[in-house]
């Protein structure tokens, strides 16, 4: 297999107008009365080819568009690509984050190998520089990825690197967004890493292929443990949902866990806080199986736990000071004659048990063990992460991932963490009359509801193994793939989870 782009990403001080570079990407906003200051000068420069431009139309400033008008050897960049920034008034980071991604995934269709981005200078003080700085490296990564590592001819001959540089005439400020822009490598790296895990086929990525991917991101880093349960282990604990869920596969399930303890030696005054994310490698239905039509997108049920993957790799690289655990049961959901079947009773870790009506809401099967584990190691939050309902796609779509919780003060920080990220989430319920739907005459629960409110049920069946935990779980279904490319991506899993679940852990340890 074939690597990824590789992307190097560094600050420079240099002027803008000098900056040699195979392209420059400034922004523009769509109800901008003019230029700015590093556009107007690289208009003068050009001989006015920026405004002749604009005035034809070819180019209106609206996000997700842009332009390229070339250099004439006034200025140093061969050419000058505008960046649509959209109305001013409705600008955020994630505006810049978009726009960076937009001018890498340009450079990438256009095989340019280095580009330069003063895409922050449009803004002006409105935002932190470093902040800036951090968004630019994000969107960077999350522009020039591309999934190819089994294309074995490729017509384009797609660059294997992209060399990209943040520069800024003021040194002050270059070293501002220095610091950012180290901290969005560290997460774009990150989420790219999630990114090609989860968009590998079901033949290549199963159950033990990612609990010795997740022994391997552990060797790479001193404070990152990795601890893996085999079938026999999972029998031995009781953990029978993710046994059930694995039971007709003959890939075996596994239960990873990785715990990151950061260097200080406050830590165990430290909170502790424990994601879980759901990894079913593939989700044929099993029993219950699913239509045919779109099934090879199910290789994407794992998007949670390669998520919280991803979040351990970030935390280690960044060394935040707060304790970690990574939680990912992972299982094969597939139909053969030792499958677990509708109307068996499974005893779950937590010694609840559930009837199942449904072999397709596997996800809340596997997550429960995983949500119970967490609790016996006292973490003080928990969040799980998981590609769990159809129905929350059809109520949010595929703009924002549902958020539910029973806890106010972390539904919160989540919000806040989502704004910072620009991955999205909404505030859904999931409360007691939900969860009286979740309740079995046959069993403690069961692991399906009524037709309506599929999101809210499964988050109240997720909330009776937690206790009194502070918890809240997102619903990232519709949110894990782009299904055509986009301005600003290719096709394929999106990584959804890695840099709103860092920059939650970012906020919550003061980083």
């Amino acid at each position: 297999m074939k690597e990824i782009i590789e992307v190097e990403l560094k600050t420079r001080k240099v002027d803008f107008s000098k900056c040699e570079t195979e392209l420059l990407a400034v922004g523009q906003f769509s109800d901008a009365k003019g230029l700015d200051k590093v556009s107007g000068e690289l208009n003068s420069k050009l001989d006015g080819a920026i405004e002749r431009l604009i005035k034809l139309g070819d180019f209106k400033g609206k996000e997700g568009t842009n332009a390229i008008v070339y250099g004439n050897g006034k200025i140093g960049a061969k050419r000058v690509l505008l960046v649509g920034l959209g109305e001013r008034k409705k600008a955020t980071l994630d505006t810049i984050r978009k726009a960076a991604a937009n001018a890498a995934n340009k450079a990438v269709a256009m095989e340019i190998e280095a580009i330069s981005l003063a895409l922050h200078k449009v803004f002006g003080g409105r935002f932190d520089m470093s902040a800036m700085g951090r968004a630019m490296g994000e969107g960077t990564y999350f522009g020039s990825y591309r999934y190819d590592e089994f294309v074995t001819e490729s017509e384009d001959g797609r660059l294997s690197s992209l060399g990209v540089e943040v520069i800024d005439s003021d040194s002050a400020k270059t070293k501002k967004l220095n610091k950012g822009v180290t901290r969005g490598a560290v997460i774009g790296r990150a989420q790219s890493y999630a990114r090609t895990l989860t968009n590998r086929p079901a033949n290549v990525m199963n159950p033990v292929k990612l609990a010795a991917a997740a022994k391997e991101l552990a060797r790479g880093y001193e404070r990152l443990s990795c601890t893996v349960f085999d079938e026999k282990q999972l029998a031995a604990k009781g953990m029978g949902g993710v046994l059930a869920v694995g039971s007709g596969s003959q890939n075996k399930p596994r239960f990873i866990v990785l715990k990151y303890s950061p260097a200080s030696k406050a830590a165990s005054r430290l909170p502790t806080v424990g994601l879980v994310g759901k990894a079913i490698t593939f989700d044929s239905g099993g029993i219950s199986i699913k239509p045919a039509a779109n099934m090879e997108q199910m290789k994407l049920d794992k998007t949670g736990g390669i998520a919280v993957l991803g979040v351990m790799k970030a935390v280690a690289e960044l060394g935040l000071p707060v304790n970690v655990y990574g939680i990912i049961p992972a299982a094969e959901n597939l139909p053969s004659g030792t499958s677990y079947r509708p109307g068996d009773i499974i005893t779950t870790f937590s010694g609840k048990t559930v009837e199942v009506q449904n072999t397709d809401a596997e996800g809340r099967m596997i997550l429960c063990d995983g949500l119970h584990y967490a609790v016996k190691q006292n973490c003080e939050f928990i969040i799980d992460i998981a590609t769990l309902t159809g129905s929350c796609r059809i109520a949010l779509g595929t703009y924002m991932a549902g958020l539910m919780g029973n806890d106010e003060r972390l539904i919160k920080q989540l919000r806040r963490a989502a704004e910072d990220s620009g991955e999205k989430v909404w505030p859904m319920p999931s409360g007691d009359e939900y969860a009286e739907e979740m309740k079995s005459k046959m069993a403690d629960l069961k692991n399906t509801g009524s037709k309506w409110g599929g999101a809210c049920t499964a988050a109240a069946f997720l909330r009776q193994f937690v206790g009194d935990t502070k918890w809240a779980h997102l619903d990232i279904a519709g949110m894990e793939v782009f299904e055509k490319a986009t301005e600003f991506s290719a096709e394929g899993s999106s990584g959804f989870g890695v840099r709103l679940l860092a920059t939650y852990l970012m906020n919550l340890s003061g980083k």
